[in-house]
């Protein structure tokens, strides 16, 4: 059986596939590949391995004829359509799990460089600025005793909160359930929407990007916010109207933001990189070696179970 990856990932999912007999090929362009692509590269597979970035709609899943498992090499598959992808008979998996952690301590990091200034205040000493001590140099907010709102309470967004429960921070989270797990570890309370936004120091985005979550954060919602706010996303970009959060950012109506997805990914809107209260990284949630080697093993070891005969590890779509 053939397998297709759509992008180069650790060497330990290949190694895995091989030993079990399949032949696979890597896509080994420096741009994500495209449809057409993807389509005459992939036409005889039985199996796909294929990135967040990838885009694999129903006309190119129309072109899969061989295809009986697409594992997808992330937690979020907004970039597949799974029910198409059903319809074909078609497994569509993930990787949940295995890069919560590493997406947790990016988060909360990005809460740190925000809160206290890291990022504008090296670039002010490489800059050649600092003079010495000031006791009004680059004060910041403290977190200790602060309100950390998290949007989404799932295996990530608890992941976070427990980290700033660590800090000292109080905890309220709006998602659809009640995470039991959460509010006894860190005391966190659930609320609605509006409420989370208004009363939190910190604000977090662990959400899925859904038709009903695109843009949740528009302009009303933002202007929620208060103005001391610091905005974290490492979900995905189109959660939040991106013109309208710069629009705030650039009047000093929220204090900063972490950035690590973007609207328009891979275009970075110009004018974020102009602003010296935002830190941007380039989608770097999942970085760690660890991670990244276990998300590569499940998609691996999903498309082995598919292609078996067996159940999926991690299904999406039924």
């Amino acid at each position: 059986m053939k397998i297709y990856i759509t992008g180069e990932i650790p060497e330990i999912a290949v190694t895995r596939l091989r030993q079990k007999g399949f032949k696979v090929n890597v896509f080994k362009g420096e741009n994500p590949i495209t449809g057409r692509e993807l389509i005459k590269n992939a036409k005889d597979a039985d199996g796909i391995i294929s990135l967040l970035s990838d885009k694999i709609d129903s006309s190119i899943i129309d072109n899969l004829p061989k295809c009986k498992v697409i594992a997808n090499y992330a937690v979020g598959y907004n970039n597949i359509d799974i029910k198409h992808a059903a319809e074909k008979n078609i497994t569509v998996t993930n990787t949940p799990d295995v890069l919560t952690d590493a997406t947790a301590d990016l988060a909360f990091a990005l809460t740190l460089a925000c809160a206290r200034r890291i990022i504008e205040a090296e670039k002010f000493l490489r800059d050649k600025k600092f003079k010495g001590w000031k006791p009004k140099l680059m004060m910041g907010l403290e977190l200790k005793g602060k309100t950390f709102g998290i949007l989404g309470a799932g295996r990530i967004g608890t992941a976070t909160a427990i980290r700033a429960n660590a800090f000292g921070m109080k905890i309220i989270y709006y998602s659809n359930s009640i995470n039991e797990m959460l509010e006894k570890s860190t005391g966190a309370r659930k609320t609605t929407l509006n409420n989370l936004l208004e009363k939190s120091d910190v604000v977090s985005l662990h959400l899925p990007l859904k038709k009903e979550t695109f843009h949740l954060l528009n302009k009303d919602k933002l202007k929620l916010l208060k103005k001391t706010a610091i905005l974290i996303n490492t979900a995905r970009g189109e959660i939040v109207d991106e013109k309208e959060m710069i629009k705030l950012l650039k009047a000093k109506k929220i204090k900063s933001a972490g950035l690590d997805v973007y609207e328009n990914e891979p275009n970075i809107n110009p004018e974020l990189l102009k602003l010296n209260n935002v830190v941007l990284l380039p989608h770097i949630g999942s970085a760690t070696e660890d991670a990244r080697n276990n998300m590569a093993l499940l998609a691996a070891n999903n498309i082995i179970k598919v292609l078996s005969g067996k159940k999926a590890l991690t299904p999406v779509n039924k």
